[in-house]
């Protein structure tokens, strides 16, 4: 079972995500609305990854699971995303570890609990 819900707004291939561990919104149905993405993440426990604010909203009103992954960058040429996240990454998971919503900023990440 993966860890990771993908939405639909993020690379479809993109090597970091190219594991069991994470599933792509199109793979599953890439015209469900949030909140058929959230209750499918909170039933089969997988987090949340997204550039859509309306995610990082919910999870500070609610309890996880499911726990947000929120990418914060703008738009950003394909090589720049790369870089950038993959530079990121690890500490990323680590933070999602321990907190609800991980915040991964262009220049910061910010983990709330």
């Amino acid at each position: 079972m993966p860890r990771f819900l993908v939405d639909v707004n993020l690379p479809y291939y993109f090597s970091i995500w190219n594991n069991p561990d994470y599933i792509h919104q199109f793979d599953i149905d890439d015209t469900w609305k949030d909140s058929m993405i959230w209750n499918h993440a909170r039933e089969n426990n997988l987090m949340i990854i997204s550039k859509d604010s309306d995610f990082s909203n919910r999870v500070l009103l609610l309890n996880p699971p499911p726990k947000v992954i929120h990418i914060r960058f703008g738009n950003l040429k394909m090589k720049d995303f790369f870089n950038r996240m993959t530079q990121v990454w690890p500490e990323v998971i680590r933070l999602n570890e321990n907190y609800k919503l991980v915040n991964v900023f262009i220049d910061r990440i910010e983990a709330i609990n």
